[in-house]
C-alpha cells in the first residue's frame, strides 16, 4: 500500500510540473502511469469500472459540465430546471422540445473505451461496468453487465398503464408522446427530484464492494447520491482517470489526468 500511495502521489506531482519542465517530460510520467494500469489490470479478476460523461463525449456527445457543455448554453430555462421532474409535469412539451434537440444523439458510436471495456468483460477480467450516461453505448459496444445509475433514452414507458417503448416513440412523433392508453409517455432517465432505481444501485454496491481494482474514468464526481457509490469499494487499487481533478484524487492509488480514450487505446487485454 505504501508503494502504490506513493506512486499515485509521484504521478500527481509530475503532473503539477508540466509547465516548469515541458510536455515530454508529462507525456512520460502518463506512459508510467500507464504501464501500471496496464500491469493491475493483468493481476486483477474482477475489475469494475465506474464512468461519467467523459466518456461519451468522445463519441462526440456532449459533457453536462465541462466549460463548452450542456449547461454552460443559453436556453429560456437552465438545463437543471428542464430536466427535473417538476418541469416534465407542468411543461412536458417544453421538455421534449429540449430532450430530442439536446438529449438523444443516435448517431454517436462507441469509442475505443467502450470497446475496451466490453473485451474486458468477454475475457473475464471485468465484472461490471456502472455508468452515469444515458446513451446506451456500453451495450452498443458489446458489455453485458451494466448499471445505468440515471437511466437509459433507449428506455421509456407509459406513466398511466406501465407499457415500455423504444426510443423511436420519441423520435419519430412531435410534441408530447402518448401510449394507446392516452397516458403520457416519460424517457427511462433519472430527472431532478427523482431517485435512483433501487434494484440499479443494489446491483451496482454490490459488484463494487466486491471488486479488486476499480477504474474511476470521465466523471468529475460532482453528481451525488451516484458519486457516493465508489464508497463502496473495500479493494486493493483504486485508480481515477480525468481531464481535471476530481474529489477523489487523494484517494487513489493511480491517477492519470487526460482523456481517457488515450489511456484504453493504451491497455492490452490479457
Amino acid at each position: 500500500m505504501i508503494y502504490r500511495k506513493a506512486f499515485a502521489v509521484g504521478i500527481c506531482i509530475v503532473k503539477q510540473w508540466k509547465e516548469r519542465l515541458g510536455e515530454q517530460y508529462m507525456n512520460t510520467s502518463q506512459a508510467e502511469g500507464i504501464d501500471q494500469l496496464q500491469s493491475w489490470v493483468n493481476e486483477s479478476k474482477r475489475i469494475v469500472f465506474f464512468g461519467g460523461a467523459g466518456v461519451s463525449t468522445e463519441s462526440g456527445i456532449p459533457d453536462f459540465r465541462s466549460v463548452d457543455g450542456l449547461y454552460h448554453q443559453k436556453y429560456d430555462y437552465p438545463p437543471e430546471t428542464i430536466l427535473s421532474h417538476t418541469f416534465f409535469m407542468r411543461n412536458t412539451k417544453a421538455f421534449y422540445d429540449f430532450y430530442r434537440d439536446k438529449m438523444i444523439c443516435l448517431d454517436a458510436k462507441p469509442n475505443i473505451t467502450h470497446l475496451k471495456l466490453a473485451e474486458m468483460e468477454q475475457k473475464g477480467k471485468l465484472t461490471a461496468v456502472v455508468t452515469q450516461n444515458i446513451d446506451g453505448l456500453h451495450q452498443a459496444a458489446g458489455s453485458k453487465t451494466v448499471y445505468e445509475l440515471h437511466g437509459s433514452v433507449h428506455r421509456n414507458y407509459c406513466t398511466k398503464c406501465h407499457t415500455f417503448y423504444d426510443i423511436h416513440c420519441i423520435t419519430e412523433s412531435t410534441g408530447i408522446p402518448t401510449c394507446e392508453c392516452g397516458g403520457i409517455i416519460k424517457p427511462d432517465v433519472v430527472l431532478y427530484e427523482e431517485g435512483l432505481n433501487d434494484a440499479t444501485v443494489t446491483g451496482a454496491v454490490k459488484a463494487i464492494s466486491e471488486s479488486d481494482l476499480m477504474i474511476i474514468g470521465g466523471t468529475s464526481l460532482a453528481v451525488y447520491p451516484a458519486a457516493g457509490l465508489i464508497d463502496y469499494f473495500q479493494g486493493a487499487k483504486l485508480v481515477v482517470i480525468n481531464k481535471s481533478a476530481t474529489p477523489r484524487d487523494k484517494n487513489a492509488d493511480l491517477l492519470i489526468q487526460g482523456p481517457i480514450g488515450e489511456v484504453f487505446h493504451s491497455i492490452q487485454n490479457p
